[in-house]
């Protein structure tokens, strides 16, 4: 098992470095998706559970919708969607 974290780690330096490239050139989709791949292995390697996962970010959400009760309303930013399902 330790190898493969080993592996999983090396894998993630990698990514990591991708990533941060990916940015600098400004590719910002693309560098998104790197983080969330890099997240996937860090919930791996540190062994979060989904119970544990969904906890953190109804945390999140919590804490946001908070300070946005506290602030003054902004127009809302529309994100544009990460992955696009393609029949």
């Amino acid at each position: 098992m330790a190898e493969s974290e080993e592996r999983l780690q090396s894998i993630l330096s990698v990514l990591e470095e991708c990533r941060t490239g990916l940015v600098e050139c400004a590719s910002a989709e693309a560098a998104h998706l790197l983080a969330l791949a890099i997240l996937e292995i860090r919930i791996k390697l540190n062994r979060v559970s989904d119970l544990e996962l969904k906890a953190l970010c109804d945390a999140i959400i919590g804490d946001q919708s908070q300070e946005a009760a506290q602030e003054t309303p902004l127009p809302r930013q529309r994100w544009r969607p990460v992955l696009k399902v393609v029949k």
